[in-house]
Order: structure tokens, then C-alpha cells, then sequence
């Protein structure tokens, strides 16, 4: 009987920047023997400060690349704001499935919680959107979401492990945790909604109130996405050869591409190899 995983799917995995790297380094652990190709689309971050419309013709842009000429036969939005304001046109936009980030850390925390209360934490745009409450609510879970805007520049800079980064993880908790109970939540579990903060889960998981669940986004679309492609649970490509890892990722980027190869190996920890500049147009 044939098995009806395909050995070598080739993925494309979309963001704007290089965050979704994070993403893209879950999938390679989950799925060795997979082609990737990960494009960032740096010339026109942040997608945050544009508008809904621009947002969508971008990544719609982006997920066209990977498919029609790089040849990917699914895609991952590694991309919270793409995720949250572009879904709908990116699957409208190619033939091919597309996962996005929010419904998977949503699912993810529906199968942790147990008093159905979740605090998110993520950019201003995505908490803007509400798209990780809605994707909650429709789970029968109560999210409060919180922006915060000094992580991302925090990481990029390196300092995953200052005690400045923790300072400020621990005043936006605090904060979170007051309006949580002011609005009488129980959170039990924590969302990590941004494609940079999987970097500082150790220091979240410090920060936490004890039996609070941390989850991982960036992890949660990786699993999503080995069932979107095998149909099977990560146990089943385990098993699987891998095929060279050399041979398995190329990665693009719209601009900035000195900047994505230094910045980028820390994403996902290893080396990204040589970037390819490409152009999408205005």
C-alpha cells in the first residue's frame, strides 16, 4: 500500500521581515525532508503601518513568488499581521493550501487551558486586528490580548538574555495580569503572537505565574502544518530519511540582504547560506 505523505514537499513560508524565521526553524526539526524556500519581503516592512488593502496586495505578491516561481506546493504565513489582515486574499491568490499563525496558537492553547482564559501578547497591529481573540472565541476561549511594542527591537538588537528585556517582559505581565483581573480572568495560559518572541520563551517561562502555560506560535503553525502536509502527526515523519540539509533551503529576501544574513541565522540557528535578492515591485 502506498503511504500517501509526499517524501519531499516543497514549502514556501512567507513574512515580512525575517521573524518568521523562528517559524521556518520549527519546520525544519518537524520536517527535515522537506524543500523550503522562505521568503522576507524587507523592502516594505513593517506591515503594521500600512493599510489592510496594502497589506494584502503584498503578501499576495510574496505567496505568488513561492508558488509560481519557486514551485511551493503549500505555504505558512510566518507572519502574524499577514496572518491576521491577508489571509483571505493570499488564499485567494494561489492554487495551493496556506496555514497562517493565529488559528494554530489558538488551537494550541484550547488544548492547554484549562480555565478557558488566555492572555496574548503580540504587536500593535496584531492586537489591533483582534484576530487572535476572535480565533480563540470561536474555540469557546476568553482572550485579552496586550501589544508590546519593546520586544522586537529588543531581540533584534540581541538582547535575548538582558536583564533589561526581562525588566520590561515583567512590567508588561504585570500590566496584563492587572487588567486580567480586573476583568475577572483566570488565565492559565500564555499565547506568544509574534513570529520574534519564540527567542524569549525562556525568559516568559520565568516570568510566568507558576502553572502557567507558555505557547509557542511558531511552534504551533510547525505542527500545523506537518498534519497539513502528511495528514499524519510529526511521529510519522520521524521516521522518515531526511534528505542534506544543504540541499533543502534557499532563502529570498526584497531588500536589506547583508542585514537578513546577519540578523536571520540567529532566527532560526544556523548559518541561512546566501540570500537571494529579489524584486516584487512597489
Amino acid at each position: 500500500m502506498s503511504t500517501p505523505f509526499v517524501q519531499s514537499p516543497s514549502i514556501g513560508v512567507f513574512d515580512s521581515g525575517f521573524g518568521g524565521l523562528t517559524v521556518l526553524r520549527a519546520l525544519l526539526n518537524l520536517l527535515p525532508q522537506a524543500q523550503f524556500s522562505f521568503l522576507g519581503d524587507t523592502a516594505r516592512l513593517p506591515y503594521g503601518s500600512k493599510s489592510r488593502r496594502t497589506i494584502a496586495r503584498y503578501a499576495a505578491e510574496s505567496a505568488r513568488f513561492l508558488v509560481e516561481e519557486q514551485g511551493a506546493e503549500y505555504l505558512v504565513i510566518a507572519c502574524n499581521t499577514a496572518s491576521a489582515l491577508a489571509l483571505d486574499a493570499i488564499q485567494e491568490a494561489v492554487p495551493v493550501p496556506v496555514l497562517g499563525v493565529i488559528e494554530p496558537g489558538a488551537s494550541a492553547a484550547r488544548a492547554t487551558s484549562r480555565t478557558g482564559d488566555v492572555l496574548v501578547i503580540a504587536t500593535d497591529a496584531t492586537v489591533q486586528s483582534h484576530a487572535y481573540s476572535a480565533a480563540c472565541q470561536a474555540l469557546g476561549l476568553r482572550a485579552l490580548e496586550k501589544a508590546c511594542p519593546l520586544l522586537v527591537p529588543l531581540v533584534e538588537e540581541g538582547w535575548v538574555d538582558h536583564p533589561v528585556t526581562a525588566q520590561v517582559i515583567e512590567i508588561y505581565l504585570n500590566e496584563l495580569r492587572a487588567e486580567a483581573a480586573q476583568k475577572g480572568f483566570d488565565p492559565d495560559t500564555l499565547v506568544l503572537g509574534c513570529t520574534h518572541y519564540p527567542l524569549l520563551r525562556r525568559a516568559f517561562e520565568k516570568a510566568v505565574r507558576p502553572g502557567t502555560v507558555v505557547i509557542d506560535s511558531a511552534e504551533a503553525a510547525a505542527e500545523a502544518a506537518v498534519q497539513l502536509v502528511s495528514g499524519r502527526r510529526s511521529a510519522f515523519v520521524d521516521a522518515l530519511p531526511p534528505l542534506p540539509r544543504s540541499a533543502q533551503l534557499q532563502c529570498f529576501a526584497t531588500d536589506s540582504v547583508e542585514k537578513f544574513e546577519r540578523l536571520g541565522s540567529r532566527f532560526l540557528g544556523r548559518p541561512v547560506g546566501p540570500v537571494r535578492l529579489v524584486d516584487l515591485g512597489g
